[in-house]
């Protein structure tokens, strides 16, 4: 129950300057001046340190997406969709080129976004790259101490033809892979003329190697994950034209839908003040609380689809990840890697 002194909103103060990798340093503190966090239920401080402070870790970068924690050197690996790599931070907040090429090799390439997107790990502990460029999702062959931007394929086509470009996945538990296909990898998105595919899916990559078709319904599909027990998917659909939602499936087993229903709409949020951006990528921690990227940053919610916090950042926020004990989110959120120390 909330208590009527809470009035449904807690702000704490989140500016912090000196963690600043940063050349402009006036920039970095307008930005981190619009840092705050909205408390709408008192269940959000079982996951939220009122203590702690959004800090900037990294900055310079175009657009960044598909952060990955790597527990095994304890770094953070995350794309640049138009610089066509995927860059590593480590603990001291050093950024260095981890994969150059990323998503495409060809220098002819005329898409819209050649880099990749979404980053994951198979059980293999290979890195798996959702690759705009080539239109496929891709594995890095190398190891992940010595990386070397060589891929093999682990699907390109639907039923003969080509996917749009792959943007985000997540593996369950018995190594089958769910990921999202809309057109932002292609020049002209929908109206492409190289989009092979009349819909925009959601599949499910079966570790037989089987593809399954999810949903084909969704405009712009996008961030998507697991809940902890593997039986509810959830989506996130960017629609330019209409606002955005996130999508829930409730799964009987890997690959089959029961049931798909609406988890949560801000539709009505399109073109607010403070609300910039749409629903995009998004996690879930072993509680089964999802934290979701969208309008004006990053939203916490229940498994029961009650939102409970609010991480405002004033950027387009892409895309979260935490580590492996929880103790850390990391936000993709335009140029900027940012991050915030948990309960």
């Amino acid at each position: 129950m909330i208590k009527n002194s809470l009035f449904l909103l807690i702000l704490f103060a989140l500016i912090s300057c000196k963690e600043i990798k940063t050349k402009n340093t006036d920039v970095a503190n307008t930005v981190s001046s619009k840092f705050s966090v909205e408390i709408l239920d008192e269940e959000a401080l079982q996951i939220l340190n009122p203590e702690s402070s959004l800090q900037i870790v990294a900055s310079g970068f175009d657009w960044v997406e598909g952060p990955l924690w790597i527990e095994n050197g304890q770094y953070l690996l995350f794309s640049d969709i138009p610089q066509n790599k995927v860059y590593k931070l480590n603990d001291k907040n050093d950024t260095v080129t981890y994969l150059k090429p990323s998503g495409y090799d060809v220098q002819n390439y005329t898409g819209k976004g050649s880099g990749s997107n979404g980053l994951l790990l198979n059980s293999s502990g290979q890195l798996v790259l959702m690759q705009h460029g080539e239109r496929r999702v891709g594995v890095m062959k190398s190891s992940m101490n010595d990386p070397k931007p060589e891929y093999s394929s682990l699907v390109s086509e639907y039923e003969g033809k080509r996917l749009n470009s792959p943007n985000d996945g997540i593996y369950d538990d018995e190594g089958n892979l769910y990921f999202t296909d809309p057109p932002y990898g292609l020049e002209n998105l929908i109206d492409d003329k190289n989009k092979q595919l009349d819909f925009q899916g959601v599949y499910c990559l079966l570790k037989t190697g089987e593809l399954l078709l999810l949903d084909k319904e969704l405009s712009y599909p996008n961030g998507i994950t697991l809940s902890p027990d593997n039986k509810t998917l959830y989506v996130a659909v960017s629609d330019e034209k209409v606002g955005g939602a996130w999508y829930q499936y409730n799964l009987e087993a890997p690959g089959k839908v029961a049931e798909k229903k609406l988890f949560y709409n801000v539709e009505h949020l399109l073109g607010k003040p403070n609300e910039q951006g749409l629903p995009d990528g998004m996690k879930t921690n072993s509680e089964g609380y999802v934290f979701a990227t969208g309008p004006g940053g990053l939203w916490i919610f229940t498994k029961e689809a009650k939102p409970i916090a609010k991480i405002r950042t004033g950027l387009l926020t892409s895309n979260c990840a935490l580590t492996t004990n929880e103790k850390r989110l990391f936000l993709t959120a335009d140029d900027y890697i940012l991050a915030l120390d948990l309960k």
